[in-house]
């Protein structure tokens, strides 16, 4: 099975691209082929312009940057996006990752008559959320709850594809590194054992 790491996250030291490389690291241990995709770092430029909005309205090509993402989702079975938690959702970065390149055409159909509307079936995706709150107070304010509509139903499967795991990391800035370390060790390893193989299936705790 073929994996994609994607991380957003403008600092390379942060806990969020420590738990991204933990997760490249444990697939590629475990002997599946993975990728790595650094948003920040190579550049992604994330505004949705008057180009986007004419793809989405039919007219004009698929920019070359947009392509040569959908191309390396491609080739994974498994995505994982790794990311912060920012006002209850995704980083910009991310947001516009996923808004210039999950469009009509490669991620969905909306073709009148159309027999299948999410084209990525064959694409499994996990999220690894880094949150500074706990996880009480994630499930007070039921955050989990607006992960599952925003993110899980409304980009996984409203693209066709799987919803594989949801993982937090919660505490980020206040619990101690060592069991920060033994969390992101942990995590990284059920990611790589529902990955690295034909028989990855299931959702995290």
């Amino acid at each position: 099975m073929s994996s994609l790491v994607v991380v957003s996250h403008a600092d390379r030291t942060s806990l969020t691209h420590n738990a991204a490389r933990a997760t490249f690291d444990a697939i590629e241990a475990a002997g599946g082929d993975v990728e790595f995709a650094d948003l920040a770092a190579e550049g992604f430029d994330p505004r949705f312009t008057g180009a986007d909005l004419d793809l989405y309205r039919g007219k004009g090509r698929v920019p070359a940057e947009v392509v040569a993402e959908q191309e390396r989702i491609d080739r994974a079975d498994h995505l994982i996006l790794v990311f912060p938690m920012y006002w209850w959702s995704m980083p910009a970065l991310l947001k516009g990752w996923i808004d210039r390149v999950f469009v009509g055409g490669w991620a969905y159909d909306a073709t009148p008559g159309s027999t299948q509307f999410g084209m990525l079936d064959r694409l499994t995706i996990h999220l690894i959320i880094v949150a500074g709150d706990d996880a009480a107070s994630f499930e007070r304010h039921e955050i989990p709850q607006t992960v599952r509509t925003q993110i899980e139903r409304g980009i996984v499967k409203y693209c066709g594809a799987t919803h594989g795991s949801t993982t937090y990391v919660y505490e980020s800035d206040t619990k101690d590194r060592d069991l920060l370390a033994a969390e992101l060790h942990e995590l990284s390893e059920k990611i790589a054992d529902r990955t690295a193989s034909r028989s990855a299936a299931g959702v995290l705790a």
